[in-house]
């Protein structure tokens, strides 16, 4: 990385060794890995002027100064022939087959510059598209509201730029720039600043494991980013043992953690890295960079449930799968595709995540042709596991992208959305959950030509080995993702459209859950750990259980969910005060030790250590 001038208070800019950088206002340096390519130059855009020569510095590096400022258009001639964006652009104003635009990051002056973030257990998650609820400013617009409801983060989905008009944004192939069809850098900055100032985290999710199929020029001239050897599902897998590449990644996240301000990383599908020394080494230069200045949050995605990759030092949390697919199991009684791994007992499965956060922890997975998933996770803290009900692949990766309600009894998902809501785990919404929303959200694409046919194809395949889409008539009814329909049906509608009272009533229903965790369980986190789940008796088949957790001030909350049709005989009188309960007057058959159908209540007991409550507060530091 290279130096740059002193930058004006409340601006940030980060140092990348990749890319266009503003070194004067009127001189940028450009610097590009090319190392299958003789010669490279720099190609201004819309200018009458031959192409600038960049200089080989060794290790297959190009580098070049040209008198040029911010919004100059350019791309890179290499070998005379191909013409290509920068893969560092920040910014791709005609998308991911025009130039890229040179950006003085520092330009932008943060209102907010002052904000620190907040400690991981305070984190209640809010997880949107920024193109389906309307754009960065569309976006902005609606943060009063998610504040509201009691979310403390909204994590949004990739944001790289993608090929088309409209995509989920796992099939980005430029990492460093904001796609325009959202709207300018500085807008991405203007919603995170107007979000610090409402005192929201805000989290990016981020790919690393792969680049999109469309627009991906890398291989043509850095075949070296990748591994001969390996493929994943999405394309061929990054070689992280090389320097330069490792170099790429790591810098793209501090890049956005530092220009961009943004408050963590949620890292998709961790599994398809397959590189574990790489992963330490990115959570070890994010903790580096953020020290103790800042709180800065790494979470995963990763489907092998690898336990040891969280903790101190390492990544904050693991989106819990476990929880979802025992608990959907348990709600819509489906058992096709990786419900089958949980078919069983769901109702263990559940009760295991509760008390021990995996419910696989190095047993036989079917999904994995018996070979053993996980490891073990009951030393880690609640706080290790971000819980959710719904989120886009668990409601964008089914065919008709259903929400949960749709598919489940309503009171049932209430009781469910209790549990989620004031357990110790990190709770993650939808958005439009907090809404009672049916409102599908489906996967969308924007290609062209043969691979809009075998996008289209492929996921109709996909969906052949389910028993409901044997028919191939059904699987033709499947949405085409690059029809823009099934984009438009996916879209939120904004705030400032009528709220039904059934909407209304959803609302308060997550406010009023989220009250009882920010007053009761927030601040009794640090320290808190499960003391164990019991399975209840009951009629019929019983779908029941109560979990308990020792809080950080030596209380005791438990919660006990029914999720049956019958009621659920409890073993002893809740002793305590009750905080939290769904359907109103749940409690009333307490008496009788029953808990009645699709219910849940809450309760706290025990003597409050408040000095103990207090030192942990005060000496907790970063977390």
């Amino acid at each position: 990385m290279r130096s740059r001038p002193a930058r004006p208070s409340g601006s940030h800019a980060f140092d990348t060794s990749f890319g266009a950088t503003c070194i004067e206002p009127d001189r940028t340096r450009f610097r590009l890995w090319a190392p299958a390519s003789r010669t490279a130059a720099v190609e201004i855009e819309g200018e009458n002027r031959p192409a600038i020569p960049m200089t080989a510095v060794g290790d297959g590096w190009f580098e070049a100064v040209v008198p040029c400022g911010p919004g100059t258009l350019y791309r890179y001639r290499l070998d005379g022939d191909l013409a290509v964006p920068d893969p560092a652009s920040r910014f791709q104003p005609g998308g991911v087959d025009g130039p890229s635009q040179v950006v003085d990051p520092a330009a932008y002056r943060w209102r907010h510059d002052t904000w620190r973030g907040r400690p991981w257990h305070e984190t209640v998650l809010y997880e949107l598209h920024i193109g389906a609820c309307g754009g960065h400013a569309s976006v902005e617009r609606r943060l009063p509201e998610i504040a509201a409801l009691g979310v403390t983060a909204i994590e949004l989905m990739p944001v790289n730029t993608f090929p088309g008009a409209r995509n989920w944004g796992y099939d980005g192939v430029l990492p460093f720039a904001p796609d325009p069809s959202y709207g300018r850098p500085e807008e991405l900055k203007a919603l995170i600043d107007a979000a610090h100032g409402l005192g929201l985290q805000v989290l990016l999710d981020v790919v690393y494991n792969h680049f999109g199929p469309q627009g991906n020029l890398l291989p043509r001239y850095a075949p070296a980013f990748f591994r001969a050897d390996r493929q994943t599902a999405w394309g061929p897998a990054i070689d992280f043992s090389r320097e330069q590449t490792s170099a790429f990644f790591i810098e793209n996240a501090l890049y956005w953690l530092d220009e961009f301000r943004f408050d963590g990383l949620r890292i998709d599908a961790a599994h398809a890295i397959d590189d574990d020394a790489w992963l330490r080494e990115l959570a070890r230069r994010v903790r580096a960079y953020a020290g103790d200045t800042r709180h800065v949050h790494l979470v995963l995605e990763n489907e092998r449930n690898a336990a040891s990759l969280l903790g101190p030092g390492g990544f904050d949390a693991q989106w819990n799968d476990d929880f979802h697919n025992s608990a959907h199991v348990l709600l819509t009684g489906e058992r096709d595709g990786y419900y089958r791994a949980y078919a069983d007992a769901p109702l263990r499965h559940l009760a295991r995540t509760l008390g021990e956060g995996f419910a696989y922890q190095g047993e036989p997975s079917p999904l994995h042709d018996g070979a053993p998933r996980g490891e073990p996770s009951a030393h880690l803290p609640p706080t290790a596991y971000v819980a959710f009900l719904q989120n886009h692949d668990q409601v964008g990766n089914r065919a008709f992208g259903e929400r949960l309600r749709t598919l489940a009894n309503e009171d049932a998902v209430r009781a469910a959305t209790a549990l989620l809501l004031l357990a110790p785990s990190i709770p993650l919404l939808f958005m439009g959950e907090e809404d009672g929303s049916t409102q599908p959200f489906q996967f969308f694409t924007d290609y062209r030509g043969a691979l809009a046919d075998a996008v289209r194809e492929g996921r109709r395949r996909e969906f052949a080995a389910f028993p409901a889409f044997t028919d191939a008539a059904h699987r033709d009814a499947i949405p085409d993702p690059n029809d823009i329909a099934t984009f438009v049906r996916s879209t939120l509608h904004g705030s400032s459209d009528a709220t039904t009272p059934d909407t209304d009533a959803w609302r308060r229903f997550y406010r009023s859950a989220l009250t009882v965790r920010a007053a009761l369980v927030t601040p009794n986190l640090p320290g808190a750990r499960a003391l164990g789940v019991d399975l209840l008796a009951g009629d019929g088949d019983p779908q029941a259980l109560a979990a308990r957790w020792r809080l950080g001030d030596g209380s005791t909350l438990t919660i006990a969910l029914n999720l049956g049709a019958h009621d659920a005989v409890l073993p002893a009188l809740p002793v305590g005060k009750i905080v939290f309960e769904t359907p109103p007057r749940a409690r009333d058959r307490l008496r009788d030790l029953r808990l009645p159908p699709r219910a849940c209540i809450a309760w706290r007991d025990g003597e409050v250590n408040h000095d103990a409550r207090q030192h942990r507060l005060n000496g907790q530091g970063r977390s």
